[in-house]
């Protein structure tokens, strides 16, 4: 592979969170029956007319600003020509020359390497219908609810090396577009799709052929295209085969792509502007207003959790993965005090997050709110639990036993022994019981005092402070 130089680009369609859809005011709600949802602008029905959606405007501007892209004070919708079953009018209204955003980038993370990723464009147009295959005896169904749902797609330079760049480009405009509130993100309905243009070539060599993988609607499908795809096209240029330009599916059950058309160029859509909408014009004006509304974005936050909270890159990336996580440390350092923010971190990215993947739960749902969290850090920080006590007490307060951390240590008697004197007096009787691992420590064997700490622990059911017990014991096995 190192022979070889991926190269990939991503187009990613993000379903605007609009209450009615981009040229009509037919509602834009997920699941309603087939057709339900479409309007005579949507079937295009002889004489109607399209009215541009100011709500899609506002939110490419906020798209625009939080990617610290130029927005255009002139922008144009064109036709985009082309035939299909689910497209009524027999075009799509899109934006082709004059995008309503232009250039910007997007930092991403991979580990602990950060790469910016420069981005082409983002333009506002709207969705087709959707052709139904099941349950029609061999024949295809048409559904239009989504004809008309207003989309702002955005468009990178090829500026990723790998699927791993890939999917974190993916996660972080995804967590971006609802970090803002202008997508709801909810892949499996269609809301953020991704389409990915993947080429090979030998390093410094011009950029290959691209084939694009369309409809991409999850992280981990997206990751198993692209590395199917990197291998076949490696394998096709090796066996001595050109790589031709094609639109290709990917299949989850098999785990592979196939060519579904040959890929157009512009040219074959025909592009010419829409007679029908005026040019579309925003002024510095509504500009500023749209950015009076932001809220603090993920960037700016992982630079003060950096600076105000002490904490690594990795962690306030980490921690601002989405706004709900974000809202919830900070919830939780507030009730726990900001000296105890790296505890804080550590919980929220340990034991809480292993709890929502293992509940298969969003941070919104979890049944322990921050303040009770904070009071297991609370607690961890005066001595009163070791970590082992504290992970009992938060799987009873997860449980709903208890009405915060205090009462939990309470009713079941976990309070950590902290009294030099009593931890003393048991490492006495530890050692006096336990000759044997006493000799074999002082032989140099490491794991002998690993069994002393343990019989201590054990005898106090993990109540004793183990930070104390270790260093009581190494004290009296060097004969102090």
């Amino acid at each position: 592979m190192s022979q070889w130089e991926v190269v990939i680009g991503l187009e990613t369609h993000a379903q605007l969170r609009t209450q009615s859809k981009i040229f009509s005011g037919a509602a834009t709600a997920f699941g309603a029956e087939p057709n339900r949802q479409a309007c005579a602008v949507d079937i295009a029905l002889p004489g109607v007319l399209p009215v541009l959606n100011r709500e899609a405007v506002v939110c490419a501007i906020k798209l625009g600003l939080a990617v610290n892209a130029s927005i255009a004070p002139r922008s144009v919708f064109a036709r985009k020509n082309y035939f299909y079953p689910d497209l009524p009018k027999g075009y799509q209204i899109s934006q082709f020359e004059i995008p309503v955003v232009s250039g910007g980038s997007l930092t991403i993370r991979v580990g602990e390497t950060e790469k910016t990723v420069r981005l082409t464009r983002a333009h506002l147009e709207e969705d087709a219908g959707k052709s139904l295959h099941e349950d029609f005896h061999g024949k295809t169904g048409i559904d239009l609810n989504r004809a008309g749902t207003p989309l702002l797609e955005i468009v990178t330079e090829p500026d990723m090396r790998s699927s791993l760049e890939a999917v974190a480009y993916a996660k972080a405009l995804h967590s971006l577009v609802t970090w803002i509130g202008i997508c709801d993100g909810n892949m499996q309905e269609g809301s953020f799709r991704c389409d990915a243009n993947v080429s090979v070539r030998r390093p410094g060599a011009p950029l290959g052929t691209r084939r694009e993988i369309k409809n991409l609607n999850s992280f981990r499908f997206l990751q198993q295209a692209i590395d199917f795809e990197i291998q076949w096209q490696i394998n096709e240029i090796e066996e001595g085969r050109a790589i031709q330009q094609a639109t290709v599916l990917f299949d989850p059950d098999t785990g592979e792509t196939r060519a579904m058309r040959s890929k157009e160029d512009a040219h074959d859509y025909r592009y010419f502007p829409d007679p029908d909408l005026l040019p579309l014009e925003i002024t510095p004006a509504w500009i500023e207003e749209v950015k009076r509304g932001l809220p603090e974005l993920p960037q700016a936050m992982q630079a003060r959790f950096v600076s105000d909270y002490g904490l690594s890159g990795y962690d306030a990336a980490t921690l601002t993965a989405t706004r709900d996580m974000a809202k919830y440390f900070e919830d939780c350092i507030v009730a726990a005090g900001r000296e105890n923010a790296k505890t804080c971190a550590n919980w929220v990215m340990g034991e809480l997050a292993a709890r929502m993947n293992r509940d298969s739960m969003e941070i919104a749902a979890v049944p322990l709110a921050p303040t009770l969290l904070a009071g297991i850090v609370r607690r961890i920080a005066d001595g009163t639990l070791s970590n082992k006590l504290a992970r009992e007490v938060f799987e009873a307060l997860w449980a709903g036993e208890g009405k915060d951390a205090d009462a939990v240590i309470e009713a079941r008697g976990l309070k950590q022994i902290s009294d030099s004197g009593a931890i003393e007096a048991l490492i006495d009787e530890v050692l006096a019981a336990n000759p044997k691992s006493v000799e074999e420590f002082r032989a140099g064997k490491e794991k002998a005092f690993n069994a002393l700490v343990g019989q201590v622990m054990k005898a106090t059911r993990g109540k004793a402070n183990p930070q104390q017990v270790n260093d009581r014991l190494r004290q009296k096995l060097a004969g102090g």
